[in-house]
């Protein structure tokens, strides 16, 4: 296959890892997740936002970095869930405007991340995960992570805005959007084949 890598985005609850599984499955490649378990900030993040901030950001940016240094030394064709874009674009952004993170500490992040992707090459293709917030929230609520419950509506609320305005002018790399509200490319046969075939022009 030609393609060095998929990048999967969008917002919490839309999908991704779901459909990282899928690619993988069908194409054989190999997945690159989000490192959730091994941040040690994050538990304390939903507890208190503005006190562990700055910490639990800089941990997932760190930890990004390193993965994406994966992707550029891996040989095969593989998927990813989440870019360090969106690290630095949505999440950490959002929390700056919600006064989560001070302006000195943003200035700190966002000098790290703009010297971390000069040296890290961006994906052959961004699949971003369209999913209204109105369904996102039962999907958070169906999956139960003890963290997830605590965030507020107005964090979702502003992410999604986030998302919104950074996939539009996103411009690395070829997009493709697939709305998850409703397609179920997992178990609807005229819906996974659509979804296939776009994806296959890829590879």
């Amino acid at each position: 296959m030609a393609t060095k890598y998929f990048a999967i985005a969008g917002n919490v609850g839309s999908g991704k890892s779901s459909m990282v599984d899928f690619l993988c499955r069908h194409y054989k490649l190999k997945p690159f997740f989000e490192p959730h378990d091994i941040n040690p900030y994050l538990a304390l993040f939903f507890k208190d936002m503005k006190r562990w901030a700055f910490h639990s950001q800089m941990h997932f940016l760190t930890h990004k970095f390193r993965i994406h240094q994966d992707l550029d030394r891996d040989p095969g064709t593989a998927v990813q869930d989440r870019s360090i874009y969106e690290d630095a674009e949505i999440f950490a952004t959002n929390l700056y405007k919600m006064g989560y993170m001070s302006r000195e500490e943003f200035g700190t992040y966002k000098d790290l991340y703009d010297t971390m992707l000069g040296a890290i090459k961006p994906p052959d293709i961004m699949i971003y995960l369209e999913c209204p917030l109105k369904t996102l929230k039962k999907r958070i609520a169906k999956r139960g992570r003890e963290m997830e419950k605590a965030v507020p509506d107005e964090y979702l609320m502003q992410l999604e805005k986030l998302y919104k305005r950074w996939i539009s002018k996103y411009d690395k790399s070829p997009v493709l959007n697939f709305s998850t509200e409703k397609a179920d490319y997992l178990s609807d046969f005229i819906c996974r084949n659509d979804f296939m075939s776009t994806i296959e022009r890829y590879l």
